[in-house]
């Protein structure tokens, strides 16, 4: 059957979507920052699909490179051809670009980035002297997690302040209970008490935790749970074991769970 995508789904939980559009409608580069498994990349899948834009998502790491984003020379067929990279694909198509966890990325990638975030929304191609003028239906969309910081991998000011920015946390109880049920199928009264575990373990201080439970983990647990397993052992699975290393967390994650489930 053809037609438009389906829009994945989102639970808004303030103004994002709102800003969100703005942002694309004036071309200004967009920054999410929040916590692992919050649901920054659903928001822009969700925000691309509803505003019929294609959507270039870029998983950022410690090799990934400015060459891995504008493109390089490659071999085919006996003869040297250029292959543009997604960067330069989402500019020259008028796309979305979504750099995730854009500070694990190379230094050398931030310089390709300043340009198309500043009023010349360039794209300089220096091994084949193009000069690609962003048209105005492309965005520029990144998102790190603060907690994750440190002195030798963190944005710099100059970097910050080229994008609009937004914070994602956790969303409320009654709308995590909502996106936890429509992603695994598990009724909201045994969502319910899932989500009551995760504000315990997102309360804990003092421990082997650098994070609390994310709602992605809150899905997989419940998807377990869905499909016949045992509650303990999908919280086993899908949280402690995820969660910790440390055999001390993981009992005091486990007297949490008793507490919950006792």
């Amino acid at each position: 059957m053809s037609g438009r995508p389906s829009i994945p789904h989102y639970e808004p939980t303030g103004f994002e979507c709102e800003l969100f559009e703005t942002a694309q409608t004036n071309g200004l580069p967009l920054l999410l920052k929040g916590p692992t498994g919050c649901g920054k990349t659903r928001f822009v899948e969700h925000m691309a699909a509803r505003a019929g834009s294609k959507l270039y998502t870029v998983a950022c790491h410690d090799d990934l490179s400015a060459a891995d984003l504008i493109g390089r020379y490659l071999l085919k067929g006996g003869e040297t051809e250029w292959v543009d990279g997604p960067l330069t694909r989402a500019v020259r198509e008028g796309a979305i670009c979504y750099l995730d966890e854009v500070v694990e990325a190379r230094k050398d990638v931030t310089v390709v980035l300043h340009p198309l975030t500043d009023n010349r929304r360039r794209l300089m191609i220096d091994r084949t002297g193009e000069e690609l003028a962003a048209p105005s239906s492309f965005m520029l969309v990144a998102s790190y997690n603060p907690g994750y910081q440190n002195i030798l991998k963190r944005l710099k000011p100059s970097t910050r302040q080229r994008f609009l920015s937004i914070t994602f946390g956790f969303p409320e109880a009654e709308t995590e209970i909502r996106v936890i049920e429509h992603e695994s199928g598990l009724d909201a009264a045994r969502v319910a008490p899932l989500v009551r575990l995760a504000s315990h373990i997102r309360k804990l201080s003092g421990m082997d935790l650098e994070e609390g439970v994310s709602t992605r983990l809150l899905v997989y647990a419940a998807t377990l749970m869905a499909g016949g397993m045992p509650v303990i052992r999908a919280i086993e699975a899908a949280i402690v074991e995820p969660l910790s290393d440390d055999e001390d967390t993981q009992i005091a994650l486990r007297d949490l769970v008793a507490t919950v489930y006792g």
